[in-house]
């Protein structure tokens, strides 16, 4: 029996994606519209910062996807700590399997709410599948990360540096895929959209103007206020204008907030969040790519765009060329960066996939090699 027969013949399996932020949402999203496309059911799992309005409420957003089923839950309030969302939502997750049992649960990343759906479905013998598997960074979603490969059954990572970690935790070499990063698939194709429509919905009068999205550093809550400071205020010294992306939950936000809400709102446009089809947009028509998120040293390079990489956040990420890494206490690199690179665009860097990513994960698991792996994993010994 083929793999396309496998879901012609049989009860199409059901995929449930998890996702708490606007951020993992970007990468699900295109491997769950590829999956639909191929018969397969699909569902959201939406909590975390999708919940919440001061981010965007983004789990409207999710709920734009045509022909899913949708289950919300709220797993925390402002200033929760981690291992309180990390238990609520445990609890929550548990609950909701209990009641609705898919075929498959994918998980990204690094976040509690990763963590709480990869130990659930561990204990359970859900089958689970960690999406960008193996990267490092070197805070605690390095380790929150890599214990979610040791709980997931398989892995779809985004570069041979990544797959090559993940089998060097032990894991088998026919559980772990290297696919490319699924956001990249977005970027690759026209947005759907304008410069001048992404301007009018977001409110952007910028001709000009370079993205900074700037998260808190879970292990430097004790300066992440001055290092916002000293980032923010060598970008309002520059002259040049800015579109802000608000910055994530973690311990350390209202840090951040404090200062870019008194920024010059003639100059820096705060948004809490974006469509990620207007993002790419404003992606490709930015002069630089500001801060510490993962978009400024995988999606950033991708694009050819110049980027900022500030602080520590991601560090040991594969950089590309067009990567300059700085402190945020740095004003004279700040400054340099802006004066040499701005609107410097390069060749599009290929170290996170080519674009293709959905294309090889329908083959996988389209497969019915996919499906018939034993419940429970062995340690794999590399030699």
């Amino acid at each position: 029996m083929t793999g396309q027969s496998l879901q012609t013949k049989s009860k199409a399996k059901k995929l449930l994606f998890v996702t708490g932020t606007r951020a993992d949402f970007g990468k699900l999203e295109p491997l769950a519209l590829a999956a639909q496309k191929e018969g397969f059911e699909i569902s959201f799992f939406i909590t975390g910062m999708h919940m919440m309005s001061r981010y965007g409420e983004t789990r409207l957003e999710v709920k734009r996807f045509a022909g899913a089923e949708f289950f919300e839950f709220v797993n925390q309030r402002e200033g929760d700590a981690l291992e309180f969302i990390l238990s609520k939502t445990i609890l929550g997750f548990s609950d909701f399997v209990h009641e609705h049992r898919p075929d498959l649960v994918l998980i990204h990343g690094d976040r509690v709410e990763a963590l709480a759906a990869s130990i659930v479905c561990a204990m359970r013998y859900i089958p689970s599948a960690h999406i960008e598997g193996g990267e490092v960074s070197g805070t605690i979603d390095e380790s929150i990360r890599h214990c979610n490969t040791k709980l997931c059954a398989t892995h779809f990572v985004s570069s041979e540096a990544a797959r090559q970690r993940v089998l060097h935790m032990g894991e088998a070499p026919d559980r772990v895929y290297n696919i490319g990063s699924p956001e990249l698939d977005t970027h690759a194709r026209p947005s759907g959209v304008t410069l001048q429509e992404v301007r009018s919905r977001y409110a952007i009068e910028f001709e000009e103007f370079g993205i900074v999205v700037f998260h808190p550093v879970t292990s430097e809550i004790d300066t992440i206020g001055a290092q916002a400071k000293s980032l923010f205020g060598c970008l309002e010294a520059s002259g040049k204008n800015f579109v802000v992306i608000a910055p994530n939950n973690d311990p350390g936000t209202d840090e951040i907030f404090a200062v870019i809400e008194a920024l010059p709102k003639s100059r820096f446009r705060l948004i809490p969040s974006m469509r990620f089809n207007y993002f790419s947009e404003l992606m490709k028509n930015a002069c630089a790519m500001i801060g510490n998120s993962s978009a400024g040293v995988r999606e950033a390079p991708f694009l050819g765009l110049p980027s900022l990489d500030i602080g520590t956040r991601q560090n040991n990420r594969a950089l590309a060329d067009s990567v300059t890494v700085c402190s945020a206490l740095n004003a004279k690199g700040i400054q340099e960066f802006l004066n040499s690179r701005w609107n410097q665009r390069s060749d599009t860097d290929a170290g996170y996939g080519d674009g293709q990513a959905t294309h090889h994960f329908v083959q996988i698991i389209k497969s019915d090699e996919f499906w018939n792996k034993a419940d429970q994993k062995v340690f794999h010994q590399t030699s």
